[in-house]
């Protein structure tokens, strides 16, 4: 059994997340779709249209679970703790920015 189960503490788990997603392929393609994502957003906000509001979750997470399929091997942290990986992934996201997280 995994350890991820016992985490409770968010720090924990971004660290289990982050060995989770070793492959720097992996962690372009979550960048990717969550930029996507941001760009939605904006553009809704933009054109006050929230209609397209599916287009998040279907650009976010298809890139990313492309990336856990191909590269990975392994299965999505949405799976297993879907708050805390969708948290984990904008927290990624920022790191990446910052040069904390190399892509």
């Amino acid at each position: 059994m995994n350890n991820y189960i016992k985490k409770t503490k968010f720090s924990e788990f971004y660290q289990y997340y982050l060995k989770e997603h070793s492959d720097i392929n992996c962690r372009r393609l979550h960048f990717v779709g969550t930029f996507l994502v941001f760009c939605i957003i904006g553009y809704m906000i933009y054109s006050k249209r929230s209609d397209i509001w599916y287009y998040l979750p279907l650009c976010g997470y298809s890139f990313a679970w492309i990336g856990h399929m191909v590269f990975e091997k392994n299965r999505p942290a949405t799976f297993k703790q879907p708050f805390y990986s969708l948290i984990s992934d904008f927290v990624m996201f920022f790191d990446i920015l910052r040069g904390k997280v190399k892509i």
